[in-house]
């Protein structure tokens, strides 16, 4: 969990996926999270977080459905969002941020 604080307590902003294996949105969202991450690197990051393996950050953050979506800058959570999205959407809210 220690490295997951760090990234989020970066200078750019970090968009955090969080999903599961088994969750059937959540590879529909596969495609268009690498393409969003693609489109701003440089500018933020994107991770993603499997909340089976990943249970204790799943709660720290009150991760309830998936896939759902939190964009943190140094910690803190400027934008959250349960459920897809469509790339645009995701793109408008990180360069938002940046």
């Amino acid at each position: 969990m220690n490295s997951f604080q760090e990234l989020i307590h970066a200078d750019k902003p970090v968009l955090v996926d969080f999903y599961a294996d088994w969750c059937g949105p959540c590879k529909a969202m596969t495609p268009i999270v690498r393409e969003v991450a693609q489109t701003i690197e440089g500018s933020a990051r994107v991770i993603k977080i499997n909340i089976d393996k990943n249970q204790q950050a799943a709660q720290a953050y009150g991760i309830q459905g998936v896939p759902t979506f939190i964009l943190f800058k140094q910690g803190k959570i400027l934008w959250r969002h349960a459920g897809m999205i469509d790339k645009n959407g995701l793109l408008s809210i990180i360069r938002q941020n940046a």
